[in-house]
């Protein structure tokens, strides 16, 4: 009788120890990369791999997802990412993975126009 009681109480607990876990909030962001000179093919594919990676590991909402090429002054080539992280507290909590890529990312930008090689913005999607 008491280790069904006891097991009661933890099918209480732990009922309410997931409820009380917040809601994933998702979060849309939009990234540019400033490429560096001969360096935009590698930082394409490298765009192209965290996507991948980040679905796979279920880190991302399938949509939207898209990815911009443009040129700037100078000649010089500009990427745009757009996509949903699933919870915005992924990025602060990013797996060693996801980091690395991040890591190798940030040696194939530049400054440009006085903002950094890499900005990121949090927007709203408003349609789509």
């Amino acid at each position: 009788m008491r280790q069904s009681a006891l097991a009661a109480l933890a099918a209480v607990t732990m009922g309410v120890l997931v409820a009380q876990q917040p809601a994933p909030m998702p979060e849309t962001v939009v990234i540019t990369f400033h490429a560096k000179p001969g360096a935009e093919a590698e930082l394409a594919r490298l765009i192209e791999r965290h996507w991948t990676i980040a679905r796979k590991m279920k880190l991302v909402l399938e949509s939207p997802h898209l990815t911009l090429r443009r040129v700037e002054e100078g000649n010089r080539v500009c990427f745009t990412d757009i996509f949903t992280w699933r919870d915005a507290a992924i990025p602060d909590n990013a797996p060693p993975a996801i980091q690395a890529i991040w890591a190798q990312m940030n040696q194939l930008v530049e400054s440009r126009g006085g903002e950094p090689g890499l900005v990121i913005a949090s927007v709203s999607i408003v349609s789509h």
